[in-house]
Protein backbone atom coordinates (compact mmCIF):
# COMPACT_ATOMS: atom_id res chain seq x y z
CA UNK A 1 0.00 0.00 0.00
CA UNK A 2 1.53 3.53 -1.00
CA UNK A 3 2.63 5.89 2.18
CA UNK A 4 2.38 9.32 -0.17
CA UNK A 5 -0.95 9.15 -2.65
CA UNK A 6 -3.40 11.44 -4.41
CA UNK A 7 -7.24 10.85 -4.03
CA UNK A 8 -9.62 12.35 -6.05
CA UNK A 9 -13.18 11.74 -7.14
CA UNK A 10 -14.71 11.85 -10.69
CA UNK A 11 -16.31 15.27 -12.52
CA UNK A 12 -19.93 15.96 -12.24
CA UNK A 13 -22.18 13.93 -13.66
CA UNK A 14 -25.61 13.87 -15.66
CA UNK A 15 -27.22 11.99 -12.29
CA UNK A 16 -25.03 14.02 -10.15
CA UNK A 17 -27.41 17.04 -11.16
CA UNK A 18 -31.05 14.86 -10.90
CA UNK A 19 -29.64 13.71 -7.50
CA UNK A 20 -29.76 9.88 -9.34
CA UNK A 21 -27.69 7.13 -6.94
CA UNK A 22 -25.75 5.92 -9.51
CA UNK A 23 -23.42 3.16 -7.69
CA UNK A 24 -21.84 1.10 -10.57
CA UNK A 25 -24.11 1.92 -13.00
CA UNK A 26 -23.23 5.24 -15.51
CA UNK A 27 -23.79 8.56 -16.23
CA UNK A 28 -21.67 10.93 -18.57
CA UNK A 29 -19.69 13.49 -17.51
CA UNK A 30 -21.27 17.02 -17.59
CA UNK A 31 -19.19 20.46 -18.89
CA UNK A 32 -18.60 21.14 -15.64
CA UNK A 33 -17.80 17.76 -15.01
CA UNK A 34 -15.08 18.20 -17.42
CA UNK A 35 -13.69 21.21 -16.41
CA UNK A 36 -13.64 19.84 -12.75
CA UNK A 37 -11.23 16.73 -14.33
CA UNK A 38 -9.22 19.68 -16.03
CA UNK A 39 -8.84 21.82 -12.93
CA UNK A 40 -7.85 18.45 -10.70
CA UNK A 41 -4.90 17.97 -13.48
CA UNK A 42 -3.70 21.43 -13.55
CA UNK A 43 -3.38 21.35 -9.36
CA UNK A 44 -1.32 18.25 -9.37
CA UNK A 45 0.87 18.54 -12.67
CA UNK A 46 3.54 18.83 -10.79
CA UNK A 47 3.51 16.73 -7.90
CA UNK A 48 5.33 13.91 -9.45
CA UNK A 49 2.18 11.76 -9.90
CA UNK A 50 3.43 8.75 -12.05
CA UNK A 51 0.46 6.77 -12.19
CA UNK A 52 -3.31 7.45 -12.43
CA UNK A 53 -5.10 4.19 -10.56
CA UNK A 54 -9.30 4.43 -11.72
CA UNK A 55 -12.24 3.18 -11.41
CA UNK A 56 -13.40 1.16 -14.46
CA UNK A 57 -17.14 3.05 -14.63
CA UNK A 58 -16.99 5.83 -17.27
CA UNK A 59 -17.41 8.76 -15.33
CA UNK A 60 -13.64 8.11 -13.26
CA UNK A 61 -12.46 6.80 -16.29
CA UNK A 62 -12.89 9.81 -18.48
CA UNK A 63 -12.23 11.67 -15.16
CA UNK A 64 -8.69 9.73 -15.13
CA UNK A 65 -8.14 10.44 -18.74
CA UNK A 66 -8.42 13.94 -18.85
CA UNK A 67 -5.44 14.16 -15.30
CA UNK A 68 -3.35 11.54 -17.02
CA UNK A 69 -3.15 13.04 -20.72
CA UNK A 70 -2.19 16.15 -18.79
CA UNK A 71 0.41 15.60 -16.34
CA UNK A 72 1.89 12.48 -18.82
CA UNK A 73 1.00 9.50 -16.44
CA UNK A 74 0.32 5.86 -17.23
CA UNK A 75 -3.49 5.30 -16.53
CA UNK A 76 -3.96 2.05 -14.81
CA UNK A 77 -7.85 0.61 -14.00
CA UNK A 78 -8.49 -0.92 -10.92
CA UNK A 79 -11.45 -2.64 -10.95
CA UNK A 80 -11.89 -2.48 -7.05
CA UNK A 81 -12.20 1.03 -7.39
CA UNK A 82 -15.50 0.71 -8.39
CA UNK A 83 -18.37 2.85 -6.62
CA UNK A 84 -20.45 1.19 -4.01
CA UNK A 85 -23.09 -1.58 -5.61
CA UNK A 86 -26.33 0.31 -5.22
CA UNK A 87 -27.99 -2.91 -6.78
CA UNK A 88 -31.83 -2.16 -7.17
CA UNK A 89 -32.02 1.70 -6.03
CA UNK A 90 -29.25 2.13 -8.56
CA UNK A 91 -30.45 4.88 -10.99
CA UNK A 92 -33.38 5.66 -8.29
CA UNK A 93 -33.51 9.52 -6.90
CA UNK A 94 -34.20 9.06 -2.94
CA UNK A 95 -38.51 9.97 -3.72
CA UNK A 96 -38.24 7.15 -6.04
CA UNK A 97 -36.59 4.71 -3.60
CA UNK A 98 -39.35 6.16 -0.66
CA UNK A 99 -42.01 4.81 -3.01
CA UNK A 100 -40.42 1.11 -4.02
CA UNK A 101 -38.40 0.55 -0.74
CA UNK A 102 -40.73 2.37 2.07
CA UNK A 103 -38.89 1.01 4.75
CA UNK A 104 -35.39 1.25 3.29
CA UNK A 105 -34.48 4.94 4.94
CA UNK A 106 -35.64 3.61 8.22
CA UNK A 107 -33.20 0.00 7.91
CA UNK A 108 -30.67 1.67 6.49
CA UNK A 109 -30.99 4.26 9.53
CA UNK A 110 -30.84 1.44 11.93
CA UNK A 111 -27.24 0.07 10.90
CA UNK A 112 -25.63 2.60 7.90
CA UNK A 113 -22.19 0.59 7.84
CA UNK A 114 -23.45 -2.58 7.86
CA UNK A 115 -26.94 -1.84 5.82
CA UNK A 116 -26.84 -3.70 2.14
CA UNK A 117 -28.30 -2.11 -0.70
CA UNK A 118 -31.03 -4.42 -1.61
CA UNK A 119 -29.08 -6.78 -4.45
CA UNK A 120 -25.95 -4.81 -3.69
CA UNK A 121 -23.46 -4.24 -1.36
CA UNK A 122 -23.01 -2.26 2.25
CA UNK A 123 -20.06 -0.32 3.50
CA UNK A 124 -18.88 -2.88 5.74
CA UNK A 125 -18.30 -4.90 2.32
CA UNK A 126 -16.71 -2.03 -0.13
CA UNK A 127 -14.31 -1.51 2.40
CA UNK A 128 -13.04 -4.58 1.95
CA UNK A 129 -12.67 -3.19 -1.65
CA UNK A 130 -11.07 -0.54 -0.72
CA UNK A 131 -8.43 -2.18 0.80
CA UNK A 132 -7.84 -4.27 -2.26
CA UNK A 133 -7.58 -1.13 -4.53
CA UNK A 134 -4.93 0.47 -2.52
CA UNK A 135 -2.78 -2.33 -2.61
CA UNK A 136 -2.90 -2.92 -6.14
CA UNK A 137 -2.58 0.62 -6.94
CA UNK A 138 0.69 -0.14 -4.86
CA UNK A 139 2.02 -3.00 -6.77
CA UNK A 140 1.04 -0.82 -9.94
CA UNK A 141 2.54 2.15 -9.22
CA UNK A 142 6.83 2.84 -9.96
CA UNK A 143 6.43 6.41 -7.91
CA UNK A 144 3.40 8.59 -6.33
CA UNK A 145 0.06 7.37 -7.29
CA UNK A 146 -3.46 9.18 -7.96
CA UNK A 147 -6.35 7.61 -7.79
CA UNK A 148 -10.17 8.47 -8.88
CA UNK A 149 -12.77 6.70 -7.63
CA UNK A 150 -16.37 7.97 -6.45
CA UNK A 151 -17.47 9.46 -3.34
CA UNK A 152 -18.57 6.60 -1.07
CA UNK A 153 -15.57 4.82 -1.81
CA UNK A 154 -13.31 7.63 -1.86
CA UNK A 155 -14.87 8.13 2.37
CA UNK A 156 -13.59 4.25 3.08
CA UNK A 157 -10.29 4.82 1.28
CA UNK A 158 -9.36 7.80 3.59
CA UNK A 159 -10.88 6.32 6.20
CA UNK A 160 -8.32 3.30 5.92
CA UNK A 161 -5.47 5.38 5.29
CA UNK A 162 -5.98 7.48 8.14
CA UNK A 163 -7.19 4.75 10.44
CA UNK A 164 -10.74 5.99 11.05
CA UNK A 165 -13.50 3.64 12.51
CA UNK A 166 -16.80 3.27 11.01
CA UNK A 167 -18.45 5.99 11.80
CA UNK A 168 -15.83 8.45 11.12
CA UNK A 169 -15.97 7.23 7.55
CA UNK A 170 -19.47 8.07 6.45
CA UNK A 171 -19.15 11.39 8.39
CA UNK A 172 -16.07 12.20 5.57
CA UNK A 173 -16.92 13.95 2.30
CA UNK A 174 -15.64 14.00 -0.94
CA UNK A 175 -16.87 16.70 -3.24
CA UNK A 176 -16.22 16.75 -7.05
CA UNK A 177 -13.38 19.09 -7.74
CA UNK A 178 -11.56 18.30 -4.54
CA UNK A 179 -8.44 16.87 -4.55
CA UNK A 180 -7.00 15.02 -0.98
CA UNK A 181 -2.90 14.46 -0.61
CA UNK A 182 -2.37 11.60 1.80
CA UNK A 183 0.84 10.70 3.59
CA UNK A 184 1.07 8.61 6.10
CA UNK A 185 -1.72 8.85 7.37
CA UNK A 186 -1.93 12.99 7.31
CA UNK A 187 -4.67 14.50 4.98
CA UNK A 188 -4.30 17.78 3.31
CA UNK A 189 -6.86 18.92 0.71
CA UNK A 190 -5.64 20.74 -2.44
Amino acid sequence: MPEHLFLARHGQTRWNLEHRLQGQLDSPLTEDGIRQAQSVAERVADRGITTVCFSPLGRARHTAAIIADRIGADLIEVPDLADLDHGEMAGLTWDEIDQRFPRAREDRAANRYGWAFPGGESYAQARGRARRALSSCGWASTGVPLLVSHEMLGRLLRAHLRGLDAHSALSLRHPQDVVFEIDRGTERML
